[in-house]
């Protein structure tokens, strides 16, 4: 009998031993759950922040647009039917739509015209744009072109042909537009945030039957570019392991 004591004895001793072993091992496992949850919780939260910031970027962005609109709205809406223009709410890009004031056909040489409405126009865009210069990344000065150049050259060599017309053409846009007395004053500013982009045929105005329109392609904007899209990919980057 106490053979059987002792051999029941030692077995309850191995016995405890063991449910002691399950328990610290539950006790383990239970406070890595706990850590686990603790981090998902900071992470999601550290998200949400981050999305937050994103959102109010957005929203910052969007009330910027609406601002940078208005005001060029304000400024220029008696004159863009004499200049033939327009000013895209979407893009800010003001756009100078009659190809016959603009440029000759296959010249890159301003017209007369088109000089003397510039002369008027970009210093009042320069004093639109002023309040604005903290979140303004770029002004793009934009050449567009038909695809169409003469019959002896192919498609593609008509493309590239165009593409350096466009090219040379916002060139002398700039050139000219850094000459200009009244931009003296703001000459830093511009060179650091203006640029000039031909874009050829890549960008076509359209008709209702989505062909070409060769007459509204040949056209030069002035686009306004924020630094909304920078500060979002900071956000991103910061984030982004």
């Amino acid at each position: 009998m106490s053979r059987l004591d002792a051999l029941f004895g030692r077995g309850s001793a191995a016995g405890s031993e063991e449910e002691h072993h399950w328990l610290s091992v539950s006790d383990l496992m239970a406070g890595l759950m706990m850590v686990f949850l603790l981090i998902s919780i900071a992470l999601m939260q550290h998200a949400l922040k981050e999305r937050d910031r994103v959102t109010q970027v957005a929203e910052t962005y969007q009330a910027t647009q609406v601002a940078i609109f208005e005001a060029l709205r304000k400024e220029f809406e008696d004159d863009l039917p004499r200049w033939e223009a327009e000013i895209d709410p979407k893009t800010l890009a003001l756009t100078f739509k009659s190809p016959e004031v603009l440029f000759a056909t296959g010249s890159y040489q301003l017209r007369p015209r088109f000089e003397q409405i510039l002369a008027d126009f970009y210093p009042r865009y320069l004093e639109v744009l002023a309040p604005f210069k903290s979140v303004i990344d770029e002004i793009r000065i934009e050449g567009h072109t038909s695809s169409r150049w003469n019959r002896l050259v192919s498609e593609d060599d008509a493309y590239f042909l165009n593409m350096q017309l466009s090219q040379d053409r916002t060139r002398s846009v700039l050139n000219y537009l850094y000459q200009l007395p009244e931009t003296q004053a703001d000459k830093a500013w511009v060179k650091k945030t203006t640029a000039a982009v031909g874009y050829s045929s890549a960008h076509p105005e359209l008709d209702e039957n989505q062909q070409e329109n060769a007459e509204r392609s040949r056209r030069v904007s002035f686009r306004v570019l924020t630094n909304a899209e920078s500060q979002i990919r900071t956000i991103l980057d910061e984030v982004t392991p």
